[in-house]
């Protein structure tokens, strides 16, 4: 079945193409995963504004900061411009981010993410991002890169516990793991 012009999911009975989700039938029910954080103290959880300048690189800025400070799980918000930016597409197929360069002036709409200690035991950045254009449209991704013109400022909300971001070989990126 094709979903969006690309993607085949085997998790769907019709061959069909969907004309609504409610159109979707799954195959097997997916096991949802949940991890009850606890009460914490709020007066213990770290918060950060975090404002980066003209010229900085943001994902780098961001993730050397989160190493900086040992945050093992927090939540991130932002709003801000870029210069220039790269956002990605997860291709399953190949399982690799489908690049999606841009090379203008763009305003951060919006920028959600979290951070999570990976494999290698470091922080580990993930961040989806919606960017205005001049004319008013927008495009979204999982964020990659974007060099900051004139300022990006990040909201960081530091949670009472840590996460653990691992690697699905079978499906080629790292989530977190409960």
């Amino acid at each position: 079945m094709t979903i969006c012009g690309e993607q085949s999911n085997s998790l769907l009975k019709s061959t069909r193409r969907l004309k609504h989700w409610r159109d979707i039938t799954l195959v097997r029910e997916i096991a949802m995963k949940s991890k009850e954080l606890g009460e914490t103290d709020p007066w213990r959880e770290r918060n950060f504004v975090l404002v980066l300048e003209d010229g900085e690189e943001a994902f780098g800025a961001i993730t050397r900061f989160a190493e900086e400070k040992k945050l093992g799980g927090a939540s991130l918000t932002a709003i801000g411009a870029f210069s220039s930016a790269t956002l990605g597409f997860f291709d399953f197929g190949t399982k690799r981010y489908k690049e999606i360069p841009i090379g203008c002036q763009t305003e951060v709409l919006s920028a959600i993410g979290d951070v999570a200690v990976g494999d290698d035991g470091k922080a580990s950045l993930h961040m989806h991002v919606v960017l205005g254009m001049e004319d008013g449209s927008t495009k979204g991704g999982h964020f990659i890169e974007g060099l900051v013109h004139p300022t990006l400022e990040i909201m960081i909300r530091e949670s009472g516990v840590s996460f653990r971001r691992k690697k699905r070989e079978e499906l080629g990126i790292a989530l977190i793991d409960l």
